[in-house]
């Protein structure tokens, strides 16, 4: 029997009540570690949702958010900022996209929506082609392209031509989806919600051969994948295959809003003055913080660090009978024999956070890039405990 943990009396919120609650209240962190109102130590291997990419107030970001916060706080993008410029230049370093250039923002969703114009303003057409289980955001033009009814019903609603939808992994489905009629395709190459689903390689390669034959845009969504999660600094790169466009958003900024979109001249050519916008986009504290989140992930070897303990986890959890490991790096989907939720649960009593999927069976982890061997080996003994 699973030691099922109870959730705590959560005292009336002026909150809507939009998110499922986890039973900690944390008061500070370090690390993978939170810390929360009565001193208790809290394994995060959920990651504030794949955001903690270095941990938790990591002493390197913190003190350049707290230099440039004593500087200057805010400007818009009517004015060049040095750190906004050094930050495209950087993004635009470690993405394997050809003359890229760097539109900033403040989170996943917005990127994604940004990407899906940029695409269907280069080629003067309106289709889009997604893949079954992708999550792409909750605004109108990326709900059209998220999997589910309800997120579909909403897309209708607002009046949003719905993408057209293939088979994850079925290369002859895409195939016949993308025509002269599609502006882009969108996909992630490792699919977060859906329970760290890895594409196969040659599924993203067919992706951008129909790109190719057809004019359309290929846009990888990293926005949870990317930044040194699965193998390298984004997937595209470890897959060896180069979209046209590529978001990044959550673990860009250790924990600070910011997203961004990289194309490459396909989709840059001809984009003038106010034909994209964003009010707080590539500030200068989230740029600071994204441009030491970067020097972290390159001076602590992170990149290589999620390889290895994602690879101690995939081991690890296999060894306690855990029936199959998907995923890439340090973005890990579980595959259980019982519900998720559960096990879940289960953990929360052993203080240690995962995150689960939208399959029910699926346990998903996406802890800091700086998770050690010793907390991967905390984590698989309280799942030991867990699923005797």
């Amino acid at each position: 029997m699973l030691n099922v943990a109870p959730l705590p009396h959560v005292p009336t919120s002026p909150l809507l009540p939009v998110y499922a609650q986890m039973p900690v209240r944390p008061v500070s962190g370090r690390g993978s570690w939170l810390i929360d109102e009565s001193g208790r130590e809290w394994l995060d291997a959920y990651g504030g949702h794949a955001v903690a990419s270095t941990g938790h107030c990591h002493p390197h970001v913190v003190a350049a958010i707290a230099r440039q916060a004593e500087t200057l706080l805010f400007y818009s993008a009517a004015v060049a900022l040095p750190q906004r410029e050094r930050l495209a230049q950087e993004l635009g370093d470690r993405c394997a996209i050809p003359g890229p250039r760097v539109f900033l923002c403040n989170s996943g969703a917005e990127a994604n929506e940004n990407a899906l114009h940029l695409a269907r303003r280069a080629a003067g057409r309106s289709g889009i082609v997604a893949v079954e289980g992708g999550w792409h955001g909750r605004t109108v033009a990326t709900l059209a392209c998220t999997d589910g009814e309800k997120y579909q019903a909403w897309a209708r609603a607002a009046g949003m031509p719905l993408a057209r939808r293939v088979p994850f992994d079925d290369v002859k489905a895409l195939r016949r989806a993308v025509d002269d009629t599609t502006a882009a395709v969108i996909i992630e190459p490792v699919q977060g919600l859906a329970g760290a689903r890895d594409c196969a390689p040659g599924f993203l390669q067919a992706a951008r051969d129909a790109c190719d034959s057809s004019g359309a845009a290929l846009i990888f969504d990293e926005i949870q994948c990317g930044v040194g999660r699965c193998g390298a600094f984004t997937a595209a790169e470890s897959y060896g295959v180069a979209p046209d466009a590529l978001t990044l958003a959550k673990g860009l900024a250790s924990g600070l809003p910011v997203g961004a979109v990289i194309v490459g001249s396909k989709l840059a050519a001809g984009v003038k003055t106010g034909d994209l916008g964003s009010t707080f986009g590539g500030g200068p504290v989230v740029c600071a913080a994204a441009l030491a989140t970067l020097e972290v992930i390159d001076r602590e070897g992170l990149i290589a660090n999620a390889i290895a303990i994602g690879a101690q986890l995939a081991r690890g959890a296999q060894a306690l009978g855990v029936s199959r490991v998907s995923g890439r790096g340090l973005l890990l989907g579980l595959h259980l024999d019982r519900p998720a939720t559960q096990v879940q649960q289960a953990l929360f009593a052993e203080r240690i956070l995962t995150g689960t999927a939208g399959d029910p069976q699926v346990l998903r982890l996406m802890p800091p890039l700086t998770f050690s061997a010793a907390e991967a080996d905390r984590l698989l003994a309280g799942l030991a405990e867990v699923l005797r």
